[in-house]
């Protein structure tokens, strides 16, 4: 018998006028809607994953090897016995390595964590993931995570826009749209808006509301661009421009660099997914790393505020991130399923910014990392 309670006779035998792929559909679907959701504890899981073979790799999206160097350790800290292993890259590299790596038998992580959101639903119609709902599944709000359990968000992410205190002074912008303001040519970081989707989608955002002829304007800016959405945060912190356009922040800070949540110009925010994957070597290890991202520990102490469940409120001065209608939450997820519509923008930008140039922000990782 397979994962899905489902033999290969099973499937050949079922009655006239039913695929073979109909019939492993329907029982997939069964098979999901009968899992329950995790009753072992983290430190049963824990000793299950020690016995089962002490390993985990988690591929991570993201832009510099150490951007999940905190995580790692929190996780080494809290089950020390676990040989865990985690490989950053940006996430358009690692899902086309895991599907060259599932196409030649040389799969390498047991949990993918991407910004890449349409390969999940896409792994899950071809049988790659494995069905699985972690302790506090059912208080993941409703659009952070499948209905049949493949997959599940662990974080929230958000881009927007970000100014430095003391460089910007009194009149820093409140709002995307006084980033062309002649105050600010020459002053303005960014991640590529055609390297990155998640920026490419800021952008996006910004163009449907402002106009091309602001884009036109914002492009004589003399952006200083560069690869990672890190870029930014990078640049403000090293003082070397007073905005930055296009990364992530936390929208509580107070300190020098302050991260933007319009009131109602747009920014983006969506669920970063995690999924397991059928064919991984260390599947109980995998368990325990989704049960223990989904603690209310963990998601407490996210690091701009927000949190995938419901039943845990959000940081001080913000509300749950689903009700931020300018954050356009449905809008990035349908956006990265159409990849015809996200060449288009990224080849417009290309028009108004130029080419993307430098190296790749975490190096050049080759076909298996981590292994």
């Amino acid at each position: 018998m397979d994962d899905q309670g489902l033999s290969r006779r099973t499937i050949l035998g079922a009655g006239a006028g039913l695929g073979a792929a109909a019939v492993l559909g329907s029982a997939t679907r069964a098979s999901a809607a009968g899992v329950a959701e995790e009753t072992r504890s983290l430190d049963e899981l824990y000793r299950a994953a020690v016995a089962e073979s002490g390993k985990l790799v988690v591929y991570a999206g993201g832009d510099r090897s150490d951007q999940q160097s905190g995580m790692a350790a929190a996780f080494r800290a809290r089950f020390p016995e676990i040989d865990l292993t985690v490989v950053v890259d940006y996430s358009k590299f690692h899902d086309v390595r895991i599907d060259n790596q599932l196409a030649t038998g040389t799969l390498v992580p047991d949990v993918a964590q991407l910004q890449t959101l349409q390969n999940f639903d896409r792994w899950k119609r071809e049988g790659r993931l494995l069905r699985y709902r972690p302790a506090g599944f059912g208080s993941v709000h409703n659009g952070f995570k499948d209905s049949e359990a493949a997959w599940t968000a662990i974080a929230v992410y958000g881009f927007s826009f970000s100014y430095d205190a003391d460089a910007a002074g009194a009149d820093a912008p409140r709002t995307p749209k006084q980033l062309t303001d002649p105050r600010w040519r020459g002053r303005i970081s960014s991640a590529y808006a055609n390297d990155d989707d998640a920026t490419l989608f800021l952008f996006k955002r910004y163009a449907e509301t402002y106009g091309w002829s602001w884009i036109a304007q914002l492009a004589e800016q003399q952006l200083a661009f560069g690869r990672g959405s890190d870029t930014p945060a990078r640049t403000l912190a090293a003082a070397q421009k007073a905005i930055g356009v296009g990364g992530s922040g936390d929208p509580r800070g107070t300190g020098r660099v302050r991260w933007v949540v319009p009131a109602s110009d747009p920014f983006m925010a969506w669920g970063q997914r995690a999924a397991i994957f059928a064919a991984g070597r260390n599947r109980t290890a995998a368990k325990l790393y989704l049960n223990w991202q989904l603690t209310k520990e963990r998601q407490q102490a996210a690091y701009n505020g927000w949190s995938v469940r419901t039943d845990v409120a959000p940081g001080t001065g913000l509300r749950p991130i689903w009700t931020y209608r300018n954050a356009n939450l449905d809008g990035f997820p349908a956006f990265m399923a159409d990849r015809a519509e996200v060449e288009r923008w990224r080849q417009t930008f290309s028009l108004y910014f130029g080419e993307v140039t430098g190296p790749a922000s975490p190096g050049w990782l080759g076909l298996h990392p981590g292994r």
